[in-house]
């Protein structure tokens, strides 16, 4: 049998985005279903709430709670129980976040593509930080299509996907929190890398187009494998922390999708997930 073997775990999917691996299952967002998903790596498959936001993320806080980037309330919500409560206010964005990662120590950075997407004209995205006492800062760097991020099992690093340029980029995380000394970490190409993951050697998992590959810091591909659709996002986890799961959907430039084209792969892979056993 090939270890290697590319298997579907769940097909009904309108599209399919933020992988996360937490307490032995995958959670997924259904941004056109509007709908989170929780996996197991066997298949089984439930629905843990239903979010009406495109798009919207999540990510765990130090203490427990589920925090979700809702994108059309323009707000950080905690969900518990199913149910959506107050929990910083992003009026201040013009547009809704995208993605999400919290650290350790609870502070918590969104990023934001800064103009509508698709259709709307490109201007340059930002990070923001979001202290544990909730007071957000806007970092000062624009980013070509701010996406996935990640940030190291140090704590001292946060590489974050910039779409529009095929870049990853990263920064260091002063004492406060702020993201200092920006440098490229790897470029993929023109375009590409969407959500991220790190692995407990150093590499990432991104994707461009189909292709999902293994980057090391530098840029050198170490590992490649290809899908029948477009890569949107990937996570490592599984209860060793060597299952690459694979958020993957057909695209064709719009969110009027009416199809489950959208798929949740997963492939097993040589190295665990960075900071294997934490959660998230």
């Amino acid at each position: 049998m090939d270890d290697t073997a590319i298997r579907t775990l769940q097909t009904d999917i309108l599209l399919g985005e933020c992988p996360r691996w937490h307490e032995g299952r995958l959670f997924f967002a259904d941004w056109v279903g509007e709908t989170l998903h929780a996996v197991t790596e066997t298949g089984e498959s439930e629905v843990v709430a239903r979010i009406a936001s495109l798009p919207f993320s999540f990510d765990w806080l130090p203490d427990g709670r589920m925090v979700v980037v809702n994108a059309r309330e323009k707000q950080l919500q905690i969900l518990a129980d199913g149910q959506l409560g107050s929990f910083v206010d992003l009026a201040g964005f013009e547009h809704g976040c995208n993605e999400i990662v919290v650290d350790a120590l609870g502070r918590i950075y969104v990023n934001n593509v800064n103009y509508r997407f698709p259709g709307g004209e490109f201007r340059p995205g930002f990070i923001a930080l979001i202290t544990p006492e909730g007071t957000v800062h806007r970092q000062p760097h624009d980013l070509a299509f701010p996406n996935g991020m990640v940030i190291t099992p140090d704590g001292k690093t946060l590489v974050c996907t910039e779409s529009m340029s095929g870049t990853l980029t990263a920064f260091d995380i002063a004492a406060g929190g702020s993201l200092i000394n920006r440098r490229v970490w790897a470029k993929i190409g023109e375009w590409g890398g969407d959500g991220i993951t790190m692995d407990a050697e150093g590499a990432v998992w991104t994707s461009v187009g189909p292709r999902c590959i293994r980057v090391r810091e530098g840029g050198d591909i170490l590992e490649e494998f290809l899908l029948d659709r477009m890569a949107f996002a990937l996570m490592l986890g599984g209860a060793d922390g060597r299952t690459l799961f694979v958020c993957a959907n057909e695209w064709h430039g719009s969110v009027e999708v009416s199809e489950p084209t959208g798929r949740l792969y997963a492939r097993r892979v040589s190295v665990r997930q960075a900071g294997f056993p934490r959660a998230g």
